[in-house]
């Protein structure tokens, strides 16, 4: 990328190739400055103190390098030119809308037919790509082939982040056990939830390995929060606003243990776009509200938990010993149903921030810093 034409005035006006045109106001040229007094380009920290900067700065000089790839800028009589490459200030010409973490995400039902993926190729052969996109665009994956050990999900999370520790521990380990004060750790029914309800920050990612698998039932059931979601505000606009207007707040309490949190069902971004899926009945505190923001939310949430619980809603599979489910818990609903027999399952939880900056890394060729 190269500048055409520079001006400036009471701003700098950029003019590019294309005949697009570009305004940069001084301050913000200052206070971006990537010279090594200004920017330390090691840890991408401002060394820049803004608050000093005067408002009204203005450049002694501006000039357009001989090739136009880069624009020089004299902030101060005696001092040395600050450059600012072409590609840096194009990249920032426009401002930048708050979208999406995951930009191609496509929305499934019951029907998808996912692509397993094969856990010495991930591990081995260090296959992380596959994963991520996996994850980015259907919101879950399905890996085959996992040593029958809780390590497994220790190297599947090395993948993608580190393991998070939480009141169940790091790495965890459950089956059937009735003296545990926890929905998880019975053989019933467990209809879709996201976990974390109760957490101000709920976990980004949850793995399931299936250590043990003797049991009749027991499928693991997926739901894709998204699309469940945009179905309904394209048919139930009113209800959905209420989803995304009113908090609920989630409770667990047991084991010694208080955690509290609330936050609506549907949060969105500032495009409009959705960021996260909050729902867990079993865990929503009771709560008290105004009589007809109440019933409002008791409508909402009849109509999207009946959609999570439609069976054209469900992605359903037996997990075998030895396959793991990799999962977004901002965006998916997991559940099992009821079964008898041993299931032995073991997991683990990692940040959200830890699954958006592996994608990043490895798909976003376009780092805005």
């Amino acid at each position: 990328m190269k500048v055409v034409t520079v001006e400036f005035d009471n701003a700098l006006q950029v003019t590019w190739p294309n005949g697009e045109t570009s305004e940069f106001s001084f301050l913000w040229l200052r206070d971006n400055a990537r010279d090594p007094e200004s920017f330390d380009s090691r840890s991408h920290q401002r060394e820049v103190f803004t608050a000093n900067i005067d408002p009204d700065i203005k450049p002694q000089r501006i000039e357009l390098s001989q090739a136009g790839e880069a624009i020089l800028v004299w902030w101060h009589e005696g001092d040395s030119e600050i450059s600012y490459p072409a590609e840096f200030l194009y990249r920032y010409r426009v401002p930048v809308n708050h979208t999406s973490a995951f930009p191609k995400q496509v929305y499934w039902d019951a029907e998808y037919d996912i692509a397993p993926l094969q856990y010495s190729n991930l591990i081995n052969e260090g296959q992380t790509q596959p994963l991520l996109s996996q994850l980015a665009t259907y919101g879950f994956a399905l890996v085959q082939g996992c040593p029958c050990e809780s390590d497994s999900v220790n190297q599947l999370a090395s993948l993608l982040g580190y393991i998070r520790t939480t009141i169940f521990g790091g790495l965890w380990t459950f089956e059937a056990d009735e003296t545990m004060a926890d929905s998880a750790y019975t053989s019933h029914d467990l209809r879709p939830h996201t976990d974390g309800s109760y957490s101000l920050d709920a976990p980004g990612v949850q793995i399931l390995l299936c250590i043990d698998q003797e049991a009749t039932g027991g499928d693991s059931v997926m739901v894709d929060g998204f699309n469940v979601a945009d179905e309904i505000r394209r048919t139930a606009p009113s209800v959905f606003k209420s989803l995304c207007e009113i908090d609920v707040e989630g409770l667990y309490q047991g084991d010694g243990v208080k955690l509290l949190a609330s936050r609506p069902v549907i949060r969105l971004n500032k495009a409009g776009e959705f960021e996260q899926i909050t729902f867990n009945n079993y865990d929503r505190n009771t709560m008290t509200l105004p009589k007809d923001e109440m019933a409002r939310l008791y409508e909402a949430i009849q109509l999207i938990d009946n959609q999570f619980n439609s069976p054209a809603r469900q992605w359903r599979h037996q997990l075998k010993a030895g396959e793991a489910l990799v999962f977004d818990n901002w965006r998916l609903l997991h559940g099992r149903t009821a079964y008898s027999g041993k299931r032995k399952i073991s997991g683990c939880y990692i940040n959200r921030e830890d699954l958006v900056s592996q994608y990043y890394a490895h798909f976003d060729g376009s780092d805005r810093g």
